[in-house]
Parts: structure tokens; C-alpha cells; sequence
């Protein structure tokens, strides 16, 4: 199968998520600054999905630039990564809404757990499906960094147990790792197409 429709749907979806969002800021009553304080929270949860939804698509889109084609196992596996991450904008709001109680930090660690994995089977499917000597399989190797973000996160998990902000500040370390796009993947894709 061509894999451009796995790249739109995939584009649609992430680009609906942001929206979603964008859309739980509730306007303040008043024209003061001073009526934007309550939104804060909001506002830094928020801040920081935006980022997590755009590195997604970021690694998606160079991880699908390597490949040349996906299966049935792709396309479920795509969705699985899909539907945890259609849970980040419920899990943004509670977090945000109830000022980084434990709980809504719990569920937030848990859903960016399960789509950091979701994503690691994805890649590792389509890992599976490429010949050995594959852009992709040479960019990936041994996904240390995909390994590490899981690790994060469950630390993360349970540090929420003893202070919240410390669960918070785990997931701001791992969206700095991936901030930027792997450059392995553009790298080798560039030197391939010269070849």
C-alpha cells in the first residue's frame, strides 16, 4: 500500500487535536490582564501539548519521508497512535483545569506513556516491513532516546505521588529532548537520494 494516505489522515487528525485544544481557553469577563491570571494553568498545559503534538507529527512525517510503503499492521498501528494521542486534549483540559492535582498529572503521564509507545511499535513495525539496509533502519538503530522518553515518563508517573510539579517538569525534560526532528533520518534519506 502507498502510505500517503496514512500521512494525511495522520496530518488531518494531529492538526484537529490542536484545535480541540485551543478551543477550552474559556474568555475571561473583563478587559483587564489581570482577568487572564486564572488561565495560566490552562494556558501552560496547553503550551506544552501543542509541543508534544507537533514533535509527534515532526517524527511522524520524517519517519513516513523513509519509507516506501505500509501494510495492514502500519495502518492499525497508526491508529493506535492516533487514539492516545486524541486523549492528550482531555487529558491537557483536567490537568489544567485543577491546577496540576495529582490525578489529572496521573492521566496526563499515562496518556503521553502510551502514545510514546505506540509510537516505538509503529516505528518498529514499519522497521519490520523495510529491508535491512533501509534509510529507516539505519536511522532509528537502537531508538535510545524513544527508550529513555518511556523511562521519563514512568518516573514521571510516580513522582506525581510525591509533588505533581515534579511529574510536570519530567515531561518538559522529554519534550526538550525531542524539540527538534531526528536529524538522522533527514541526513540519511539526503544521502540516499544522491546516490
Amino acid at each position: 500500500m502507498h502510505k500517503g494516505r496514512v500521512e494525511a489522515f495522520s496530518d488531518g487528525v494531529m492538526a484537529i487535536l490542536i484545535t480541540i485544544m485551543v478551543l477550552e481557553f474559556k474568555v475571561p469577563h473583563g478587559g483587564d490582564l489581570v482577568n487572564l491570571r486564572p488561565l495560566l494553568p490552562t494556558f501552560i498545559c496547553y503550551a506544552l501539548s501543542f509541543i508534544f503534538i507537533g514533535i509527534y507529527w515532526n517524527n511522524h512525517h520524517h519517519m513516513f519521508q523513509a519509507v516506501q510503503r505500509v501494510d495492514g499492521k502500519i495502518l492499525w498501528a497508526n491508529s493506535h497512535l492516533l487514539f492516545w494521542l486524541s486523549l492528550i486534549p482531555f487529558s491537557t483540559a483536567w490537568m489544567g483545569e485543577n491546577n496540576f492535582s495529582l490525578w489529572p498529572v496521573v492521566l496526563y503521564g499515562v496518556v503521553l506513556l502510551l502514545s510514546g509507545t505506540a509510537y516505538y511499535v509503529l516505528s518498529q513495525l514499519l522497521i519490520s516491513i523495510q529491508e535491512k539496509n533501509s534509510p529507516l533502519v539505519s536511522a532509528i538503530g537502537s531508538d535510545r532516546k524513544g527508550k529513555i522518553s518511556v523511562g521519563i515518563y514512568i518516573l514521571a508517573i510516580a513522582l506525581a505521588f510525591v509533588n505533581p510539579v515534579l511529574s510536570y517538569l519530567c515531561y518538559i525534560a522529554v519534550a526538550a529532548m525531542w524539540l527538534f526532528p531526528d536529524r538522522r533520518i533527514e541526513k540519511i534519506i539526503g544521502n540516499a537520494s544522491r546516490l
